[in-house]
């Protein structure tokens, strides 16, 4: 029997005929397909128990970047603590650490579904957005989740006030039944006493969907959140990346400032450009782009982004709750109901017209925007069957 093989860039290689990974303190897990459209390597593995109590269950291996000492490790292992606290329908859980071979792994849930970066680009590669009714209930999902994490309490009984600081298309699971999930609270940030502080010149967000804000290197709050889910939202219905600028022979800036900004800040998390050549575009976007990114939008849709889409945040929507409610309104306004089975049946659509990659002629660091239909079925085939043997137990 062949062994298993996973994405070429995943740190660990299965042994042995069941495709063993590693053991770890309580669990053994077992590779059983590549997490082909992951931002960062990761697999999907079976986890069961070493003393065999307790059910076996399906899920995400993702390396973690963590120190091997001190403050910052200290500070990366708080952070995966305070994500395993979350339990909401919309925010993937999170398991815990493992350690293998000195190297730690973040064990998530198992979400069966593509990474609305996927869905869009599939999109625009059959020269189409995603309906503005389903971009509208992925963004209100997304609020609700953000509303929870940001009232969700510790062990106090005071709230977390928990920023997720990473929302963008790559961290943003669409579920082949419709539901839509939050992940990645890796650079969360929480008020929560007794936390260390990120040191002030390094950005921990996701820059290129991040805030005003978190670009002047202000503590951010919940409000950051929905910035990046307005621009998320702003890149669903239009189909562009809103910090492109609008004729695309723009060079890069290469202005002092933005030298100055790169040598007093730099990114935890690697960026298309530079921090300071994003700071610059984040800081002087305003409703007049919000008019000429959304130009096909309907007006009252306009309306959102351009409240969710303030430069300060005292302008914003003041809630993830605020937004949410404001999209599920539109929604219900269109006649016709949005829900688990209408997002189902887009992403089914979606994915039975997308085109082979054969067809896109896209290069093939690119094979992991559309899998192949050997990888689709493979993961796919695997994965039932894992999930029939947890039905059965």
């Amino acid at each position: 029997m062949n062994e298993p093989s996973t994405n070429d860039n995943f740190p660990i290689r299965p042994t042995g005929p069941d495709g063993l990974l590693f053991e770890g303190s309580a669990y053994r897990y077992t590779f059983v397909a590549p997490l082909v459209d992951a931002p960062d390597p990761m697999a999907i593995a079976r986890r069961s128990p070493l003393k065999g109590e307790g059910p076996l269950r399906l899920v995400i291996l993702k390396r973690v970047e963590m120190p091997p000492k001190g403050e910052r490790r200290q500070r990366a292992v708080e952070e995966v603590q305070l994500a395993t606290r979350l339990r909401h329908p919309g925010i993937a859980e999170v398991y815990g650490l493992e350690e293998h071979e000195g190297t730690p792994y973040v064990v998530l849930e198992h979400s069966p579904g593509i990474f609305l970066a996927t869905a869009m680009e599939t999109a625009l590669l059959l020269g189409r957005t995603l309906a503005p009714a389903h971009a509208v209930y992925i963004a209100a999902q997304v609020a609700d989740a953000l509303h929870y994490a940001w009232n969700s309490q510790g062990d106090d009984g005071r709230p977390l006030h928990l920023v997720h600081r990473a929302v963008s298309p790559t961290s943003i699971r669409l579920e082949f039944g419709g539901r839509v999930m939050l992940t990645d609270f890796g650079v969360a940030y929480s008020r929560m006493a007794g936390r260390l502080d990120t040191p002030p010149e390094v950005l921990r967000a996701e820059l290129a969907y991040a805030a005003p804000e978190v670009m002047r290197r202000q503590k951010p709050d919940g409000r950051a959140d929905l910035y990046s889910l307005g621009m998320v939202l702003l890149e669903m219905l239009s189909g562009q990346y809103p910090l492109d600028p609008p004729d695309v022979n723009v060079p890069y800036s290469g202005s002092s400032a933005v030298s100055r900004y790169n040598v007093r800040v730099r990114p935890e998390r690697p960026t298309w450009t530079s921090a300071g050549e994003l700071a610059d575009r984040i800081l002087s976007f305003g409703p007049d782009d919000v008019e000429r990114v959304a130009a096909q939008v309907p007006e009252p849709l306009k309306c959102i982004l351009h409240k969710a889409l303030h430069a300060h945040p005292d302008d914003r929507y003041q809630t993830g709750g605020e937004m949410r409610d404001e999209l599920r309104a539109w929604l219900s306004n269109q006649g016709k109901p949005f829900g688990l089975s209408e997002a189902t049946a887009e992403l089914g659509t979606l994915l039975r017209e997308k085109p082979a990659p054969q067809e896109t002629r896209a290069f093939p660091i690119e094979r992991g925007v559309l899998p192949t239909p050997e990888e689709e079925a493979t993961a796919e085939e695997e994965v039932t069957e894992e999930e029939k043997k947890d039905r059965s137990e």
